[in-house]
């Protein structure tokens, strides 16, 4: 029997089978896996091959191949990565510009969870009814650098109704990702998009003791117009040390069209001659925003690995 992962606690699994009916179940043996070092076997949003076993408890036998997934850097084994969901067709990264004031380099780096498996992204700027007129200029900006590079961006506001429906239409029988900073009115504004739901604000935290990210909790919710959300907790902050630096020069999309003109074809885009990149960024044909995002990125990557690699010896 078939089924698709709603929830994990635990060593448990809540399954919907294919027959309608939302089930137990758990891991049985050892799960032959894609070739990615991940700190869970299964996420929200795997489908999976039910049994029962001589108890009459369900149990897992299998996980179907996966069309995508995402995954961030899991915060104890640093070159692992722990698997959020799979099998996304749509991610929703939900911002402000106010309360919480933007980190404008957290778009960038979510773009690099989902930028390596090809998952369409639209950037939802929640709270407009708090923007000033210099909020609403930079916002302008922004919205134009990202569409011009094929990513879908949405003035919304939770309090307002402001575009709820055109973001109803846009997540219609998808199985879509929600995800964004704490306190930028993530859930508040599912609430709204989706009010059967009935999701209580802050009721997942993916934070303990003194904010040191320990785990991710997603779950999947059916909506009832059609389709999935699937919540995650608020992300505090994103790093990628388990990723190359040649990883992220191919994930900037712009960048990576512009570097076949680069005259070395490994180009980093810092400091190589007759870089097509730093030409485009200099006569301003490429953010300089994203260039410089880019660089922290890259130079995080290469600090922490340098770390790592000198402590080891």
């Amino acid at each position: 029997m078939e089924g698709l992962i709603m929830k994990s606690v635990g060593s448990w699994y809540s399954v919907k089978t294919e027959h309608g009916q939302v089930v137990q179940a758990r891991i049985v043996g050892k799960l032959r896996l894609e070739d990615v070092k991940t700190t869970n076997p299964l996420a929200v949003g795997d489908k999976v091959i039910l049994d029962s076993d001589v108890n009459n408890d369900f149990v897992i036998r299998e996980v179907k191949p996966r069309i995508n997934y995402v995954v961030r850097q899991s915060p104890r084994k640093k070159h692992n990565v722990h698997l959020i969901a799979s099998n996304v067709d749509l991610a929703l990264l939900i911002v402000t510009m106010v309360e919480p004031n933007l980190k404008q380099g957290f778009i960038d780096r979510f773009l690099m969870m989902t930028e390596p498996y090809n998952i369409p992204v639209a950037i939802l700027f929640n709270k407009s009814d708090l923007y000033s007129e210099d909020d609403m200029v930079f916002f302008n900006y922004l919205k134009t650098l990202y569409t011009s590079i094929g990513y879908e961006v949405i003035l919304v506001s939770a309090e307002q109704n402001l575009n709820i429906d055109l973001v109803r239409t846009l997540i219609k029988d998808k199985v879509s990702l929600i995800s964004g900073q704490s306190g930028v009115g993530k859930t508040s504004l599912l609430n709204v998009i989706a009010p059967d739901l009935d999701l209580r604000t802050g009721e997942l935290s993916d934070y303990s003791g003194k904010g040191q990210h320990t785990t991710t909790f997603a779950e999947m919710h059916e909506l009832p117009g059609g389709g999935y959300i699937i919540d995650t907790p608020g992300i505090k902050a994103l790093a990628f040390n388990n990723l190359e630096v040649m990883d992220v020069a191919h994930n900037f999309r712009e960048f990576f069209i512009l570097s076949q003109d680069c005259k070395f074809s490994d180009c980093t885009h810092r400091n190589e001659p007759k870089c097509a990149v730093k030409e485009a960024v200099n006569n301003g044909e490429v953010s300089e925003l994203r260039y410089n995002n880019y660089l922290q990125i890259i130079q995080e990557i290469e600090d922490q690995n340098y770390w790592e690699v000198h402590n080891e010896i």
